[in-house]
């Protein structure tokens, strides 16, 4: 590239077009792993075409408390010693106390800034974490059976809202299990006065703060959309939308107050036009990890998740990765929760084999888009 602008200053090539733009541009292929307890081990992770890096995160600290940099740098040296590199962390929670904008939060600020410190040390680049309160990701089946054989996760509203979060029927990976059925009831009564403003100006109290340390250390941060994008069990839920994916972004103007961009978890929503998505927040430089799967919208407020190939889902994912070919994006993505098939068993959603299948299947398109621009 530097080569290419010295010969512009010299008149002898043109200016950078598209074309030129689109083929500097290389994403990274990435995979979730949950660490030494997950059944899919770095092995089998390094065998699976055009793989380079790794998502994953410390599990045994509990939500809130800094991460000790020799921690970090433990889980970095596991990594790199598979010939891979830690590319993502995913996530670094956000205590619930800073959701619900406690007294109590700065000290659990100044413990996630410490994190960042520690992580741009240890050269991490990029930090997922999202802003939903209470609860992560929500399905109300786990092992649904498609036509196919295979299991999926599946979403049905009428279904969800019969469920008592108070009873055990809910568990599922990301939530914090480490409530009681007495502090979950007493954490889900603090919310019951937060409005959608009050989590706003919450959200932009934390950023404030800890974009400051992003910018400080060089590592960019990327919200996660809530998962489905809409509210459950009465509570707020903000990260939804276009329209609210741009009043994020301006909450704090930094090149690395940015997005991970969840296919899946924005495109449940038929509202939700995710190229379009992709293009606009892709042109401003704020996309910074892409997370890919597909789903099948069997509602307004429904949706199985399905193969990564688009005839299996409600999804364009050529259309999808063409918006991100063609806004440069260069950072990593990762197959999202994918099918567990084959006979395989697992933590739901992250089974070894359908999301191997997704990332084959996906850097089959980003090869396909590459050629096509020679």
């Amino acid at each position: 590239m530097l080569f290419h602008l010295v010969l512009m200053k010299l008149g002898t090539v043109p200016p950078f077009d598209d074309k030129i733009s689109s083929e500097v541009a290389m994403m990274q292929m990435t995979f979730r792993w949950y660490g030494d307890d997950d059944p899919v081990t770095l092995d089998h992770i390094r065998q699976i075409p055009g793989m380079t890096g790794i998502v994953s995160a410390i599990y045994d600290i509990s939500v809130g408390e800094a991460w000790p940099l020799e921690k970090i740098l433990e889980l970095k040296n596991k990594i790199e010693a598979k010939g891979l590199s830690l590319a993502v962390i995913e996530s670094v929670p956000v205590h619930e106390d800073i959701k619900l904008g406690l007294p109590t939060r700065e000290q659990y600020i100044e413990n996630y800034k410490t994190t960042l410190r520690n992580l741009g040390q240890a050269g991490v680049g990029v930090v997922c974490y999202n802003f939903m309160p209470v609860f992560d990701w929500t399905r109300s089946v786990l092992d649904y059976e498609l036509p196919d054989g295979s299991n999926a996760l599946i979403y049905n509203e009428e279904t969800v809202q019969k469920m008592n979060p108070l009873s055990g029927e809910l568990e599922l990976p990301g939530w914090d299990t480490s409530y009681t059925k007495e502090g979950m009831k007493a954490l889900l009564e603090q919310y019951q006065n937060v409005t959608e403003e009050d989590l706003w100006e919450n959200l932009r109290y934390f950023l404030t703060q800890i974009i400051a340390v992003a910018d400080e250390v060089g590592v960019k941060m990327a919200i996660h959309p809530d998962d489905p994008p809409w509210s459950i069990f009465g509570l707020p839920r903000i990260i939804t939308c276009k329209e609210n994916l741009e009043r994020f972004i301006n909450l704090v103007d930094s090149p690395n107050n940015g997005i991970t961009l969840c296919i899946g978890s924005l495109g449940c929503s038929a509202r939700n036009n995710m190229p379009e998505i992709i293009r606009h927040f892709g042109a401003k430089g704020r996309i910074h990890f892409g997370h890919l799967r597909n789903v099948k919208i069997t509602g307004e407020k429904g949706f199985e998740e399905a193969a990564h190939k688009s005839e299996a889902g409600s999804l364009d994912m050529y259309e999808i990765m063409k918006a991100f070919y063609d806004t440069g994006f260069d950072g990593p993505m990762r197959p999202d929760h994918g099918r567990m098939i084959w006979g395989e068993t697992g933590r739901p959603g992250y089974g070894l084999y359908d999301r191997a299948l997704g990332a084959t299947y996906l850097n089959g398109i980003w090869e396909a888009l590459e050629k096509s621009k020679g």
